[in-house]
């Protein structure tokens, strides 16, 4: 049983680590002292420097294991392990060294120690990586596999057994679903219904399971407790999937409320303070920067539109903003002058006649939304963030899309994840408001600045920019 294996196979894990971090300090000592030596620096005996893997040895592995890095991998990405191996050895390293400082040893090589952790990382990683796919090769042949029992039949249990169908390098294999309210024989994607859920009294002892998956429909959560005090009570490893994903997302975060655990519906990491302080911070520098670089792009807007259509050059409209709380924005008109309430109802398409041939021009390269940066400036819009739409059809849209107006818990922006994948213009609304919701739910730094690098490639020049 894999259950019975995992913990062998960690131990395992853990003696590679170890193994691998002592040929790593050993090739760098020889690189340093045999390849390279340096007859000027003070040379210490080959008995300390290798005394030094008793710190380093356990030291690398404790820092593997609060890292969570002996866990089972099966649904963690390399991406993630890699991280967590570098993290660890710079960690480590920059404790050693100041260590060395500490104790006022001037003589122990550092530049050896910066080539250990260099070493360490790109053999420690390349065996993860060698380990991971030799795993994943087996697990797809039919080998290192979990038999797993769903008890429930409901939406939770459809999406899990498709996720599962369509990773089969996790290694896991659904012997079969459990429920009360479907027929036995009822079958979806070649997982049938074998049973009732008390059937669990006979097959839990028969301990030929690696793992029992609650995947219940709300109507059955009054049974939840006593089915997870029955799984748990024969030993075998539980884990429960909620009916509520239309509800609660991805990555829902809990509050200890005094010891009662409170699920909050969605996380939004702009709520907090530090962060969108931030924001703010390199909203204001980054729309003054724009302003400066940007102005010949907008001199020559202005002169434009002074010099073909009549009317004013800044178009101002009423948009909701953050918190639903409406504000006039400013952009190069691009139009012919129009009634306040044509403004406000009509839906810009493909070669609409209202848009003057300059506007036209203005539109394809966005050198129309420069005037926006005031708005960053003013605090009504930052730099990145859902795009703002009108009154008219936030109220449309509210009652069309579901959770639309979860948009308005972050300030809008000029450019955002929706626009550099397209969604710009007369497109999708539901795909637009998928992209805000995952930027509003997966916001980061990060994140900003590659949307602000891809809209440099993506966002100016736009097809759907009409």
């Amino acid at each position: 049983m894999i259950k019975d294996n995992q913990k062998y196979f960690n131990r395992l894990h853990v003696l590679m680590d170890a193994v691998i971090t002592a040929l790593a300090y050993a090739i760098a000592w020889f690189i340093k002292f045999r390849l390279f030596p340096d007859e000027t620096a003070g040379v210490l005996d080959i008995r300390i420097y290798f005394s030094a893997l008793l710190i380093l040895v356990p030291g690398y592995v404790f820092l593997n294991y609060t890292s969570n890095m002996y866990s089972s991998k099966r649904y963690a990405s390399i991406e993630r392990d890699l991280y967590g191996v570098t993290q660890s050895n710079v960690i480590l390293t920059i404790l050693f060294v100041t260590g060395l400082y500490a104790v006022n040893q001037k003589d122990f090589s550092r530049s050896m120690i910066v080539m250990f952790c260099v070493i360490n990382i790109v053999m420690d990683s390349m065996a993860r990586v060698v380990i991971r796919k030799a795993l994943r090769t087996l697990r797809k042949k039919g080998y290192n596999v979990k038999h797993v029992l769903l008890v429930g039949y409901s939406r939770a249990a459809e999406q899990y057994i498709d996720r599962i169908q369509l990773n089969p390098q996790w290694g896991y294999i659904v012997r079969g679903i459990l429920d009360d309210r479907i027929p036995r024989g009822t079958e979806y994607k070649g997982i049938k219904v074998i049973g009732r859920i008390d059937n669990l009294l006979i097959i839990l002892p028969e301990n030929k399971l690696d793992e029992i998956t609650i995947t219940l429909s709300l109507d059955d959560y009054d049974r939840l407790e006593e089915l997870v005090g029955m799984c748990e009570k024969s030993g075998v490893h539980t884990k429960f999937i909620p009916d509520y994903n239309s509800v609660i997302p991805s990555k829902p975060y809990t509050e200890d409320l005094n010891g009662l655990p409170v699920i909050n519906i969605r996380y939004i990491p702009l709520s907090n303070t530090l962060n969108m302080m931030a924001k703010r911070v390199i909203d204001i520098v980054g729309a003054l920067f724009c302003c400066v670089l940007f102005s010949p792009a907008m001199l020559f807007a202005f002169i434009g539109i002074k010099l073909t259509s009549p009317g004013p050059v800044i178009f101002k409209q009423e948009r909701i903003g953050l918190h639903s709380k409406p504000f006039q924005m400013y952009k190069f008109r691009t139009m012919e002058v129009q009634k306040p309430k044509q403004e406000q109802s009509n839906w810009t398409v493909k070669d609409d006649p209202r848009v003057t041939r300059f506007g036209r021009l203005l539109r394809g390269t966005s050198i129309d939304e420069m005037p926006q940066f005031f708005n960053v400036l003013r605090g009504d819009m930052s730099l990145i963030g859902p795009r703002p739409e009108r009154p008219f059809f936030v109220e449309k849209f509210k009652e069309e899309i579901p959770r639309y107006m979860i948009k308005h818990q972050v300030r809008p922006g000029m450019t955002g994840w929706a626009q550099i994948n397209g969604f710009r213009g007369d497109t999708s609304i539901r795909k637009r408001i998928d992209c805000d919701l995952y930027y509003i739910e997966n916001w980061s730094m990060k994140l900003d600045i590659k949307i602000l690098f891809l809209t440099i490639f993506k966002g100016f020049i736009n097809k759907n920019a009409y």
